[in-house]
C-alpha cells in the first residue's frame, strides 16, 4: 500500500464583518489561514483583484511553496552526497496569463543562488535537477518550473 500524507487548513474569511458581496467593488478580500498548532497566516487577494497589498495572497504563496519544497528537497540531496551548503537564497517569479481561455500560472521560475564550504561544485549545481524532481509541489502543478541556479564556492 502507497504510503499517504494528509495536510489540512482552515480558512476563514475575516473580510465578512465588512461590506457582503453584493458588489464586486465592495467587499473586503482580507482572510486567515489556521493549521493546527501554527501560527495563523492573514492573506488577501493580489491588489490587481483588489485585495490589500500587505497581506500575502494565494499566488505569492504557490510561488513560495515551489521555492520552499525545492529548497528543501536539495539540502537533503547535498547532505546526503557530503556537500556542505553554507547559504541558499531563491529570487522565484511566477507568470500568470489567459491560457485556454483562463487566468492560470503559465510558469514558475526559481533562480537558487547556493555557496558551498565544502564538495563539488559542478555535482552541487547537478542535485538541483534531481531536487526538482523529487520536489512534491513541483509534481503536483501542470506548468512549467524552471531551475536556473547559480552554484559558487565560499
Amino acid at each position: 500500500m502507497a504510503k499517504e500524507h494528509h495536510f489540512a487548513a482552515h480558512v476563514v474569511w475575516t473580510g465578512a464583518g465588512g461590506a457582503s458581496t453584493t458588489s464586486y467593488d465592495a467587499y473586503d478580500r482580507t482572510f486567515r489561514v489556521e493549521i493546527e498548532g501554527k501560527p495563523p497566516l492573514t492573506g488577501s487577494s493580489d491588489p490587481s483583484f483588489r485585495g490589500d497589498p500587505s497581506k500575502h495572497n494565494p499566488e505569492d504563496l504557490l510561488v513560495a511553496s515551489l521555492s520552499a519544497c525545492h529548497l528543501l528537497s536539495y539540502l537533503a540531496l547535498c547532505a546526503r552526497a557530503g556537500i556542505e551548503v553554507v547559504s541558499y537564497e531563491d529570487q522565484a517569479s511566477g507568470r500568470m496569463a489567459i491560457k485556454d481561455g483562463k487566468m492560470r500560472f503559465t510558469e514558475v521560475t526559481l533562480a537558487p543562488k547556493v555557496t558551498i564550504g565544502a564538495g563539488d561544485v559542478d555535482k552541487a549545481t547537478q542535485l538541483h535537477e534531481a531536487a526538482h524532481g523529487l520536489c512534491f509541489i513541483a509534481n503536483s502543478v501542470n506548468f512549467p518550473v524552471l531551475n536556473m541556479p547559480t552554484v559558487e564556492r565560499a
